[in-house]
């Protein structure tokens, strides 16, 4: 009965999505694989799962999508996790797909399957006549630490101006700028001039066109826009503009 039991229960987890945030193991199991919470105290009882190959009857334990779950020693959820570091040219979109442009998604080649290119999302985009650095994960977690308004999480640029760039920017980005159309105030940015024409740019929010937008207040168009960094995470400098690689150490401090 125990192994009738176990491959109904099987059988049930490989016909159901398993993408989940964080759950009770208890409850994931009894909610996947429909059956009561009463069976599943059971097995945990009787030590027949395991969470990532350690043993546990800890029905109240947390679990992610990430988790590697196995019953009676069968694997039951195996799901990786992929941190993607993307040199997005210009030309290309962020998004998943695009009748007239060719996507971000498009150009990753590292031997993903469909249904792992189809789990990716993009972890702040650039538009289409922007440069640099794109990360791309199937970690949700990972992403809203990124983009959180709370974090803070600074994102550097790179920008090439027509026109010579004076001191008194640097003022006026740190003081913020009101933008009527959307009603708001941006938050500080922090301008540093590299030359006459080049400058860095640190922010912390992401309005809409919002560097091209403050420069043009000065009616200074920018010419050339790259990011070169979302917190701790730098562009490589050797990978080719197309082409992307995975993050292999994913840091715990994303500032």
């Amino acid at each position: 009965m125990e192994s009738s039991l176990s491959n109904l229960i099987l059988t049930l987890f490989n016909s159901i999505n398993m993408s989940i945030s964080r759950a009770r193991l208890d409850r994931f199991i009894s909610e996947k694989c429909q059956i009561n919470r009463k069976k599943v105290r059971l097995l945990l009882a009787q030590k027949r799962v395991s969470v990532d190959d350690v043993i546990t009857s800890d029905t109240a334990q947390i679990i992610d999508k990430f988790s590697l779950i196995k019953l009676d020693g069968q694997i039951i959820q195996e799901n990786q996790a992929f941190y993607i570091m993307l040199h997005k040219p210009i030309g290309v979109v962020c998004a998943t797909k695009d009748n007239k442009h060719k996507t971000v998604i498009e150009l990753i080649d590292l031997n993903l399957t469909s249904a792992e290119k189809a789990s990716l999302h993009i972890v702040g985009r650039l538009d289409l006549n922007t440069s640099g650095l794109v990360l791309l994960t199937n970690d949700s977690r990972w992403s809203e630490q990124l983009t959180s308004p709370v974090n803070k999480v600074a994102k550097r640029y790179l920008v090439t101006l027509k026109n010579p760039i004076h001191s008194e920017y640097i003022s006026a980005f740190a003081n913020g700028m009101y933008f009527s159309y959307e009603d708001i105030t941006t938050k500080p940015v922090e301008l540093n001039i590299l030359s006459q024409y080049c400058a860095e740019v640190f922010l912390t929010e992401g309005r809409y066109h919002q560097i091209k937008r403050m420069f043009g207040r000065f009616d200074n168009p920018v010419i050339a826009l790259h990011r070169t960094s979302i917190g701790s995470y730098i562009l490589d400098e050797s990978l080719p503009i197309g082409e992307s690689k995975f993050i292999e150490n994913i840091r715990s401090n994303i500032f």
